[in-house]
């Protein structure tokens, strides 16, 4: 069961308006990158199922995070269908995240008060994501689909949208800048948070402060 309520999903995520995307076979290490993201302030982290077993490794995660880092909220990403996303429900997620838009995992996520943050690509897949229930919208993939101007683009007929954007987005002031100057709402972080060279030598404090400068960027905007 959740441990964080859908309303508290939801302003956690525009509150702060980061999201950190990651996903490795290794506990330990998943542990290690998401205390550096707390540290760094982060409160909202998704956990990709993206390889095999990854249910085992989400579960042992969500029970650590329960005594390590209290006020994180962990959630499960890369959702494609119901099953798995029952699944993960049963593991403790307290979101559920997709690349695309399926209605079955809404039946899902609501049934269980669940927040359920699906991928869309056009504003046809926008509206029916907010007709379905969503709160939070995802534009997947953000580089591809259009950039910042597509956001900007969407929120123009469409102000009520609260958009999340994954896929091109870099921690940097003139990326994050571009982004939530658009109108986005939140933004999802993965590999460019990240960097292969820092999680092989396990310089956590360097993950924990390009999250608080990135956090300080999205703050001006929040204001």
């Amino acid at each position: 069961m959740a441990r964080f309520s859908r309303i508290d999903v939801y302003n956690a995520i525009l509150n702060t308006g980061i999201v950190p995307v990651f996903y490795s076979p290794d506990v330990e290490l998943s542990k290690q990158v998401v205390k550096a993201c707390y540290e760094g302030g982060i409160r909202v982290f998704e956990f990709t199922n993206r390889g095999d077993f990854a249910q085992e490794v989400f579960a042992e995660l969500e029970k650590w995070c329960k005594e390590a880092c209290p006020e994180m909220i962990l959630g499960i990403g890369s959702i494609v269908d119901a099953p798995t996303a029952a699944l993960y429900l049963q593991l403790g997620a307290n979101f559920v995240v997709g690349p695309l838009l399926n209605p079955d995992v809404f039946k899902v996520c609501n049934r269980r008060q669940v927040a359920y943050t699906p991928g869309c690509a056009t504003t046809t897949e926008v509206g029916m994501a907010q007709e379905l229930g969503a709160e939070i919208v995802k534009i997947f993939p953000g580089g591809n689909v259009g950039g910042p101007s597509y956001v900007k683009n969407i929120k123009g007929p469409m102000p009520w949208s609260k958009i999340m954007v994954t896929g091109g987005v870099e921690p940097t002031e003139e990326s994050l800048s571009a982004w939530f100057g658009a109108g986005a709402d939140a933004v999802g972080i993965g590999s460019n948070l990240f960097p292969k060279d820092v999680l092989k030598n396990k310089e956590w404090d360097e993950i924990s402060e390009l999250c608080a400068k990135s956090l300080a960027v999205v703050s001006r905007f929040k204001k």
